[in-house]
């Protein structure tokens, strides 16, 4: 079975959903608590585990009951976990989201230990990088260790995996060093300036990420869809149409997902075929990882 290294964040999403999201100095009573366990990459790591990759994954967490919690998730789905790092000078992630009646929401993020990993973090993993088949990464670490992951994977001849969210500007050497880039709307937009809304515009925005050096593009669209653009073709795969409850981690799901089909061997319109079935399962409940399938949902 072909490796797969997710580096990324690890947070821990408290939710307090009420009739209405407090404003400045007032108290809202009467909420429901929830709590999840969240953050891009142990999303996407997650998510690819659960569909039976064989994930390792990198991150950094606090000498903390959050991180313990963390890391017994992580195994309980089958993660490798022995390249996730403890910061003793910080805590580990949290998302503190509120929600009201009609989900609206306001979050505020206190990364803690996701900010410590480092370029030397990277280069301290040479050899599990050098092991995998596909490295995929987001952008809620610092650039500078997503920067060293991109070297890293050119070197050792590595496919690189982005999916640049939330979105931020890219050194044209990063992209030239991805053998994928997967941004939504709102991302692609931000990295091309080009407003993807339409199997047209999103052409435009993929050939300019082509033009800058990635070897393959995929825009994810939400319902509409993902369209891809690659050296030989191009196209917009369909959506699958469910009954949507909560798209939380839904575009995590569909980055863990598709490595996964990658890895396996299966050509790009395949793999987004598998990734949209995954997509679509997790929408249709609540939460992040816990509405994750298992392979044998898809199957």
């Amino acid at each position: 079975m072909s490796k797969i290294l997710v580096v990324g964040s690890s947070n821990t999403d408290m939710v307090v959903k009420s009739q209405k999201i407090p404003k400045p100095g007032e108290t809202v009573l009467g909420g429901e608590f929830f709590s999840f366990a969240g953050g891009k990459g142990a999303n996407q790591a997650v998510a690819a585990a659960k569909l039976g990759g064989a994930v390792t994954f990198l991150a950094k967490l606090g000498a903390d009951e959050l991180g313990k919690n963390a890391i017994k998730g992580f195994e309980k789905v089958g993660i490798n976990t022995d390249s996730i790092l403890i910061e003793l000078n910080s805590h580990s992630g949290v998302a503190l989201i509120l929600v009201d009646s009609f989900g609206e929401n306001c979050i505020s993020v206190a990364s803690g230990a996701n900010n410590f990993i480092s370029p030397q973090d990277i280069i301290d993993a040479k050899s599990i990088i050098q092991e995998s088949k596909f490295v995929l990464t987001q952008l809620e670490i610092p650039m500078k260790a997503v920067e060293k992951l991109g070297e890293m994977a050119e070197e050792l001849e590595v496919a690189m995996v982005l999916n640049p969210a939330p979105a931020q500007e890219l050194s044209d050497l990063l992209f030239k060093r991805l053998y994928l880039i997967t941004p939504n709307e709102t991302e692609a937009e931000m990295l091309t300036g080009i407003k993807v809304e339409d199997e047209n515009s999103a052409f435009y925005a993929a050939k300019f990420l082509k033009e800058k050096g990635v070897k393959n593009v995929i825009i994810t669209m939400g319902a509409k869809g993902a369209f891809f653009l690659t050296d030989h073709e191009s196209g917009l795969i369909p959506a699958e149409k469910v009954k949507v409850m909560d798209t939380t981690a839904a575009g995590d799901t569909f980055n863990g997902a598709l490595v996964v089909a990658l890895s396996e061997g299966k050509d790009i319109k395949d793999a987004i075929r598998f990734a949209n079935q995954a997509a679509a399962i997790s929408v249709t409940s609540m939460g992040a990882q816990d509405s994750q399938p298992f392979r044998n949902q898809l199957d």
